[in-house]
């Protein structure tokens, strides 16, 4: 069964997870992002979520972790709590 990490950021807003988005893209580090704004228990772990498989999370989330390259935000990406940016580290 295909495994993947991720690590992510979850806010309230589309406009908020853009503007982040951005901030990384420009070099600020996706941990501290996390830490600092998502509302995420994962925060305190720069968004880290750890392994797990399909099915595992929500399904918006499952697309993209699943098919994005690894190592590239992805995102805005809208679920049942609110806005994501995502980066899957590592799939196998």
């Amino acid at each position: 069964m295909t495994k993947a990490t991720a690590r992510h950021i979850l806010v309230e807003s589309e406009q908020i997870c853009k503007e982040l988005k951005r901030e990384i893209e420009e070099g600020a580090d996706f941990a501290d992002v996390a830490r600092e704004h998502s509302s995420c228990p994962s925060s305190a772990q720069g968004g880290d979520l750890g392994e797990f498989g399909p099915g595992m999370m929500v399904p918006e989330f499952d697309k993209v972790v699943f098919s994005a390259p690894v190592n590239t935000v992805q995102g805005p990406v809208k679920t049942q709590f609110g806005y994501h940016l995502l980066e899957v580290t590592s799939r196998s």
